[in-house]
């Protein structure tokens, strides 16, 4: 059975399951979803900064109605619930964790963990941090030690 460790941001759509579990034609596959609640205010300036260049000024000035930090969990854990779900009923493997701090750490530990065969992250565009590199795939393809895909979102968070 390959192995994957999926990194994920929001709640899976039904066309999101569906990419990630045809990846590998036929062949079973057992994923481990990890998913860090929303972060801080940088996080929103960010995020701010990616709705204005995507076009979206109405998302940029709604930022700050995301819940962040500890208000973020319950949102988080009802995501992760309703992706691990989703795998299972297409018929995959899957479990899931929430990440409470350094998310690539604790991504590379799942990857040791489970002996995984790659990393999948599930995002959406990030402008400003894949320009320079910060995004969650770019650095991890200099941490974990298996390929890191990196995967757009079917939806809009």
């Amino acid at each position: 059975m390959f192995t994957s460790v999926l990194m994920i941001e929001k709640a899976m759509t039904s066309a999101d399951v569906e990419f990630v579990t045809t990846l590998h034609g036929d062949e079973p596959v057992a994923f481990h979803v990890l998913l860090q609640p929303r972060g801080d205010q940088a996080d929103r300036l960010l995020r701010a900064i990616d709705d204005i260049a995507l076009g979206e000024l109405d998302e940029a000035v709604r930022e700050h109605e995301t819940p962040e930090g500890e208000d973020a969990r319950s949102v988080g854990r009802q995501a992760l619930d309703v992706s691990v779900t989703a795998l299972r009923a297409s018929g995959s493997v899957a479990d899931g964790r929430l990440v409470e701090n350094h998310p690539l750490d604790a991504l590379k530990a799942m990857v040791a963990e489970v002996g995984a065969d790659e990393v999948i992250v599930l995002t959406d565009p990030h402008y400003v941090e894949e320009f320079f590199h910060r995004d969650w795939a770019s650095r991890a393809r200099h941490k974990v030690g298996v390929p890191v895909l990196k995967l757009f979102s079917h939806s809009k968070a």
